[in-house]
Parts: C-alpha cells; sequence; structure tokens
C-alpha cells in the first residue's frame, strides 16, 4: 500500500492536558490523544508533527498538524472518525491530503497567539482556566505604547525561557496589538516563529507597564539587557491561545481563518 501524508486543524483546551507533546511518562497530551484517535480510524499506528508544541495548559483554536498514513480514508472519515474518538476538549477541525513535501512544523512562516486578560478585581469562575485573572487596572493604551517596541526583528533572549534551547533567540514580530473589550483585555502577537514563554514573558512585562509598574520604554529597556532575569514574571499559561498557522498561498489548506480569533 501507499503511504499518504494528510495535513489536519486541530482544536483544544489545554486545561487538563500536559501540554502538546507526547511525553515517556503516562500523562495526559494532546499529541498522545490525537494520535491515538488517528490510530483508531487508520486501524494502524500513527504520529502526528505540529506547527507549533504548546506549554501545559495553553490552548489552541488551530494548530495545524500533519501525518502519513497507508489508511484510505477521506477527508471527512478522518475528521469524524477521530472526533469520534476523542474527549469533548480536544477535535479535529479539518483534513487534507497534502504532497510529501509539507511539514506541520518547517513549512510554516507566521504563527499567531492570542492571550486573553481578565482584567476585574474579583476573581473569575468558569473562565478561570480560560483566562489569565490581572486584580489590577490595566492601561490597553500604555501596553500597546510599550508593545510598539517589540515590533520588528530583534534578540528576544530577555523574553525566553532560561532553559529554552532554541539556538537563535532573533525572532521577527510583525504584529502586537492590545486591545480591550469590556473586562478583557486581548494582546494578539503575529512572528515568523516563538521562543519557549515567549509570549507569556511578553504579556507579563505589557500586564506591569499597564498597570502603572513601570513606563513603556521598560518593555525596550528589558529587550536590550538580552538577559531573561530582567524581564518580570512569566505571565500564566491559561490566557494563551495559539490562533493560527501561516503557509505559502501555493499551500492551500481549509484553515477557518487567516485571522482566527477566540473571543
Amino acid at each position: 500500500m501507499s503511504v499518504r501524508r494528510y495535513a489536519m486543524g486541530v482544536e483544544y483546551d489545554g486545561h487538563g492536558f500536559c501540554g502538546w507533546q507526547a511525553q515517556k511518562h503516562d500523562v495526559p497530551t494532546v499529541q498522545g490523544a490525537v494520535e491515538a484517535a488517528l490510530s483508531q480510524v487508520a486501524n494502524e499506528s500513527i504520529r502526528v508533527i505540529c506547527a507549533g508544541r504548546t506549554d501545559t495548559g495553553v490552548h489552541a483554536a488551530e494548530q495545524v498538524i500533519h501525518f502519513e498514513s497507508s489508511a484510505e480514508r477521506s477527508s471527512r472519515s478522518w475528521v469524524y472518525g477521530a472526533n469520534a474518538n476523542l474527549s469533548d476538549t480536544v477535535c479535529v477541525l479539518w483534513s487534507k491530503p497534502v504532497n510529501s513535501e509539507f511539514h506541520a512544523r518547517f513549512s510554516a512562516r507566521r504563527r499567531r497567539y492570542q492571550y486573553v486578560i481578565y482584567n476585574r478585581q474579583i476573581r473569575p469562575t468558569y473562565l478561570f482556566h480560560r483566562t489569565t485573572w490581572e486584580y489590577r487596572s490595566l492601561d490597553e493604551k500604555r501596553m500597546q505604547e510599550a508593545a510598539n517596541y517589540l515590533i520588528g526583528t530583534h534578540n528576544f533572549n530577555a523574553y525566553r525561557a532560561i532553559g529554552c534551547q532554541a539556538k537563535n533567540p532573533v525572532r521577527d514580530v510583525y504584529d502586537l496589538r492590545v486591545s480591550r473589550q469590556n473586562e478583557f483585555v486581548f494582546i494578539d502577537i503575529e512572528a515568523n516563529a516563538f521562543l519557549h514563554h515567549m509570549v507569556r514573558n511578553i504579556a507579563g512585562v505589557l500586564m506591569d507597564i499597564g498597570a502603572g509598574k513601570y513606563e513603556p520604554i521598560w518593555a525596550q529597556e528589558v529587550l536590550n539587557t538580552q538577559d531573561r532575569t530582567q524581564g518580570g514574571i512569566t505571565a500564566p499559561s491559561a490566557g494563551l491561545y495559539l490562533t493560527g498557522v501561516s503557509y505559502e498561498d501555493d499551500i492551500q489548506l481549509p484553515q477557518l481563518s487567516n485571522k482566527q480569533q477566540v473571543w
């Protein structure tokens, strides 16, 4: 039998999972759940590769993956078959055959994240695992002024986890916007790729600035230090969503939207 490669879009609630990546220990991961479901549909062992691994508690509105299988299934069968074997916290959005050169991670050109902050004095209940609670009053205009310093090509060493294994800390940030809708503050960021904890560390700096702890220029001052210890707290994972992955125009995937939003 010939082996075919498929691309898929996957949505998941990261609460309750120990991140995307399958681990040696018997802990729940999104990758493990998706691979188990697809293996049931294919009646053979399936291994998947994603566009960007997410940490414990991080969600995805549209993660992109690829896998190979000798099983002959329609796109509809892959989608509905997988979903029949997944819990209600993970679902496959779409599926499409792709050529053997497509790679969910290495073919990706841009990735987008949204960080959602619930900004009120009283802690949330049903939104607790889906937003980050900030009791301090945030000024989104100050946060946007600070965010502007981070747009462009920079060394983001000060904004990545100390244990980040990426060899090159330089990233291209194409867009970084802060907006508010009532009690929700949104940080939307698009870049060619992200370092470990990069979005959460940016969010931590912007929240301190929005709360008046530092002036907006502090975002650039932290950047210039290239020292993670100068960057303040790492914001919680609960408010972080992978909202989309972009590819070259000739790779036509049935993605929901080039500007997929969470709320």
